[in-house]
């Protein structure tokens, strides 16, 4: 496992940069909603009568003078879009770097076959996206609880579990994509989950599109379908990971017969 270790220890510093950017700014959310929770109403029926805008996030179907209804929304909004640029920004580049920084050589040479190395690298990968949803899951938790609210656990436990299987099927995509390049791809990486999440806004708003929600992860993380359901679309997760799980057999197939230089 020691190609695990150094992959972590390359990647602490944006591990921590990413946990304590998403973490603080879902902590200042939960920490606003006290204050903000008795003009709440009004807000409510502002945002259910603004048309294509409520569709798209799903506001009609959310009471956001409750906890779950404001953190749906806003803390769901930065967990999801934090989560998916992370995860990405994560898994986009890990097979590539070694050309990339000139040391696939070295690497090779070693007495070490190409699926170890993917496989490794796929678990450095894995253990950076579960510790840091671990630490934010707490996060919110404690938050909750500091400002005297209830914590509504099926909710919660649902939404944080949405948001990381998105995590898991979009670092499983920027993986098997990872394997196809020879230098960096940060900006393929953020384009996929930018992209991901505006096809979940094209989806709720047109009907036409629905289909849509069978191709972004986005689509299973509608925080107003959770909430509203207590449960999520079980159809969509699974082919969502079916969808993660192309992605990392794509990578293993690429890179044991990649040419390596």
């Amino acid at each position: 496992m020691t190609l695990v270790k150094h992959e972590l220890k390359q990647g602490k510093i944006s591990f921590i940069i990413w946990t304590a950017s998403i973490g603080f700014l879902l902590a200042t959310c939960i920490f606003l909603f006290p204050e903000m929770k008795g003009q709440m109403d009004g807000v409510s029926d502002m945002f259910a009568s603004m048309g294509s805008f409520t569709d798209a996030f799903g506001m009609d179907r959310l009471n956001f003078g409750t906890l779950i209804g404001f953190y749906a929304v806003e803390c769901g909004n930065i967990l999801g879009l934090g989560g998916a640029f992370y995860a990405s920004l994560c898994a986009i580049g890990i097979l590539s770097k070694e050309e990339k920084d000139k040391t696939a050589e070295f690497l090779l040479t070693h007495p070490v076959s190409r699926k170890r190395i993917v496989t490794e690298k796929l678990i450095a990968v894995f253990i950076q996206i579960t510790a840091m949803n671990i630490i934010i899951y707490a996060l919110a938790v404690c938050s909750i609880a500091v400002v005297g609210e209830a914590v509504p656990w099926k909710e919660i436990n649902l939404l944080h579990f949405a948001y990381y299987m998105l995590q898991l099927e979009l670092a499983g995509i920027s993986f098997g994509i990872s394997s196809f390049f020879r230098k960096g791809s940060v900006g393929i990486g953020l384009g996929i989950a930018v992209m991901m999440y505006f096809l979940n806004l094209i989806a709720n708003i047109a009907q036409v599109a629905d289909f849509l929600k069978y191709i972004t992860p986005f689509g299973y993380c509608e925080g107003a379908d959770i909430v509203s359901n207590g449960s999520l679309d079980i159809s969509l997760v699974i082919i969502g990971a079916v969808i993660g799980i192309i992605g990392i057999i794509i990578a293993y197939l690429k890179y044991t017969k990649k040419d390596i230089c």
